[in-house]
């Protein structure tokens, strides 16, 4: 199956999800952080960096508890910019 490739917006929206992670785990590692989430360091990495700009809602959604994040705080960083908004 081959994957509609991400509008520019869409990855606009992954990097601020990958900013927001990067941010609420500060000096805790990534690790660390990964594991209490129960997913992989890769997995994290490549979301923090926005190589995996869409990731599934419960990876999200662990991640989000893990760092004390609601995922409210992440909907509301993550959420569609307006047109000629620009982050």
């Amino acid at each position: 199956m081959v994957r509609t490739p991400l509008t520019p917006a869409e990855r606009a929206r992954g990097e601020r999800l990958g900013r927001l992670l990067r941010e609420a785990r500060g000096a805790r590692s990534m690790t660390a952080v990964a594991a209490e989430a129960g997913v992989s360091a890769e997995t994290l990495r490549k979301i923090e960096t926005g190589r995996a700009p869409a990731p599934a809602f419960f990876t999200v959604a662990a991640l989000a508890a893990a760092l004390g994040l609601s995922l409210d705080a992440v909907n509301e960083a993550c959420a569609p910019l307006p047109l000629g908004a620009t982050a």
